[in-house]
């Protein structure tokens, strides 16, 4: 399979992918040692080590956290109420899909404050080191703060499509649309109605414009961000992609990233 080859044509200085089916890495593209900043891709990680913290009883989904009447869960599920990078309020909770970087800097705290251990500790316990991901890092805020490399993102997607760290009943969970119906925005794309979206993971649905290729299946999830970088699985594939840039996102990813996912699923049907 070569669905990766049109990285090489980018107009990026650095570049590095794979793409990832339940077997392990089926093609690797570029330096998959180098590490690059996540940028929101942070929230797939760090959503993972708050379900850790859920399924170890340290806190629980349900739990009150952020504004009066938010918990954890409409914390994850960008659904508080919480402004994009403060916590001043900016609807009720439950009634917009607000995407909150500021919310994940809650979560950090709660978890924190549950186990009287350092969120970017907890985050390295409960993820990194059990996936071997030995060149990850929460070097910053919990939204957007992590480092890493494709060749430990892949180890983090192949988790995603075969859970090990987490119950298959909390994966399904977490990537399904957690309080349905909600309109809001997804940065760089516009709003949608619905803003569908799991617990931490972005739900892809039936969103246009999208980062994915219009040839993900609507049960697809995952993350992109502004650093230049992506992660998505798509269940019905059955497979991943993670491609990580050091050019900002902006115009010129779209619609090359869609096309290019779109090319990469293709890519995959053509081989089955």
């Amino acid at each position: 399979m070569a669905a990766l080859e049109a990285l090489a044509d980018w107009p990026v200085d650095r570049v590095s992918g794979a793409l990832i089916m339940p077997d392990g890495v089926v093609e690797e593209f570029g330096d998959t040692g180098a590490v690059f900043e996540l940028a929101s891709v942070t929230k797939l990680l760090v959503a993972e080590a708050v379900l850790v913290a859920v399924e170890e009883g340290a806190v629980e989904l349900d739990d009150a956290a952020g504004p009066p009447g938010a918990t954890v869960a409409h914390l994850l599920a960008h659904a508080s109420g919480l402004a994009f990078g403060t916590r001043d309020v900016e609807a009720p909770v439950g009634e917009r899909r607000i995407y909150s970087s500021a919310g994940f800097e809650v979560l950090a705290e709660v978890v924190e404050s549950a186990t009287q251990i350092a969120f970017p500790e907890y985050l390295a316990g409960a993820v990194f080191e059990p996936l071997g991901m030995a060149s990850s890092e929460l070097a910053g805020p919990a939204g957007h703060g992590a480092r890493s490399s494709v060749a430990d993102l892949t180890a983090f997607a192949s988790e995603l499509l075969a859970p090990q760290l987490l119950s298959r009943e909390t994966s399904d969970l977490a990537t399904s649309v957690q309080f349905p119906g909600l309109d809001g925005f997804v940065p760089g794309y516009g709003k949608h109605r619905p803003n569908d979206w799991g617990l931490g993971f972005e739900i892809r649905s039936n969103k246009s414009p999208h980062w994915t290729g219009s040839s993900n299946s609507p049960r697809t999830f995952g993350h992109f961000g502004q650093s230049g970088t992506f992660l998505w699985v798509d269940p019905e594939l059955g497979a991943a992609c993670v491609v990580l840039t050091d050019r900002d996102f902006g115009a010129w990813a779209k619609p090359l990233w869609s096309e290019f996912n779109d090319a990469v699923v293709a890519a995959i049907r053509s081989s089955d």
